[in-house]
């Protein structure tokens, strides 16, 4: 049978990062000693107070469906964290509970976007981005910004980058892949921009926000511009800082036209999140936050050793995170000197096949010449994985 798949599928492509770790984990299988640094996922254990909130909500029989949104204790705790933490006001008919902040950011793609329309994406990028705005039928519109502006856009470029048909920006801050992020100046500077083209809505994508060591406080958008509320999505999750990632729990909050929206599509697609999930989130963002410094601080220090020992590698040149676990050398000088590779994908290939070091191409990213590497492991980890590098360069 000849089976014809839809135009929209043929549009996208397969996750790189999820690519990357599914190879690593065949030729573990098959009896490969393989370091993954694919995966960016914390490699802690979820708190136990969040695992106990999650085993009361079963005893408690709270395992069925849920309103769609998501419970509203739930979406209340969530404006609480956004009015405490980054003085946003928001109320719950404003907020919508998904699995996971990919399924909210896809959400938001699926309500807003359309044929004709486009999406400014600051490269380098996370790389569901412009699939999501390519499933939608829009158009990604990629800006870059390079190591020379520490990967990150200008108003200059935002400006420019701007035209009638622009429905959709995104930020990511820390960002994933390279882990900068934008100072309260440098969001001003874009909001200066946003305030002449209230057409354009803003997803800014906070997931990594509390895993976060830059010189002054984390800055979400809205902190800087509060007058711009009706122009901004606010997506983050409880995945990345409480090492919930498979708890697939996200949020966004947002005006209430586009959040019935969105509301309206999940409603359609997968109902309602993981009703034990939920109260287990809950238990995340009303308990105890002691967790999160003690996470934080082991990712700092595993930048701190990383960066170090990533710029003593020949060809390689790293530049310093804000936050998030992830490192994102240039390699093109590597690649030059090794014969036979031509690209940062053919790189990734050479290191997985001769050092057993599995990592992403930042051509997945937007950036070609780069490798993305997770140090969501321990410090043992990265030090044997940086040893295998060395020894096959």
């Amino acid at each position: 049978m000849d089976l014809r798949l839809s135009e929209r599928v043929a549009r996208v492509k397969p996750s790189p990062t999820m690519a990357v770790t599914a190879k690593a984990a065949e030729l573990k299988r098959a009896g490969r000693d393989i370091i993954g640094l694919g995966a960016g996922e914390p490699d802690f254990d979820t708190p136990e107070h969040i695992c106990a909130a999650a085993i009361e909500a079963i005893r408690a029989g709270r395992t069925r469906y849920t309103a769609v949104e998501g419970i509203l204790e739930l979406r209340e705790a969530i404006c609480e964290k956004f009015r405490r933490e980054n003085r946003i006001e928001y109320q719950p008919d404003q907020v919508l509970v998904s699995n996971g902040a990919k399924q909210s950011l896809y959400n938001l793609c699926m309500a807003l976007l359309g044929p004709g329309d486009e999406a400014v994406i600051p490269a380098p990028y996370w790389v569901s981005y412009p699939d999501m705005v390519l499933l939608a039928e829009a158009t990604p519109v990629v800006v870059a910004a390079g190591p020379e502006q520490h990967f990150k856009i200008s108003p200059q470029q935002l400006e420019a980058a701007i035209t009638p048909r622009t429905r959709l920006l995104f930020l990511n801050s820390p960002s994933n892949p390279t882990g900068v992020a934008y100072s309260a100046a440098e969001l001003a500077g874009l909001a200066d921009v946003l305030r002449r083209h209230p057409q354009v809505l803003v997803a800014t994508d906070d997931i990594y926000e509390h895993i976060y060591w830059g010189d002054e406080p984390f800055s979400s958008l809205l902190t800087v511009a509060p007058d711009l509320h009706e122009q901004v999505v606010t997506v983050n999750g409880v995945s990345k800082v409480y090492a919930m990632t498979g708890w697939r729990i996200g949020y966004a909050a947002g005006p209430r036209k586009l959040i019935g929206a969105m509301k309206k599509i999940q409603g359609q697609s997968t109902s309602n999140p993981n009703s034990i999930a939920q109260y287990a989130s809950l238990a995340a963002l009303t308990g105890d936050q002691g967790c999160i410094a003690e996470m934080r601080a082991a990712f700092r220090q595993r930048h701190d050793w990383l960066l170090q020992a990533l710029n003593s590698l020949p060809g390689f040149s790293c530049l310093p995170a804000d936050g998030a676990f992830y490192a994102f050398p240039d390699v093109s000088d590597a690649i030059a000197a090794l014969d036979g590779v031509d690209d940062d994908t053919a790189f990734a290939g050479y290191l997985l096949e001769k050092a057993g070091v599995a990592v992403v191409p930042g051509t997945a990213f937007g950036a070609p010449g780069h490798e993305r590497l997770s140090y969501a492991c321990s410090l043992d980890t990265l030090e044997q994985a940086v040893d295998r590098i060395r020894s096959v360069l």
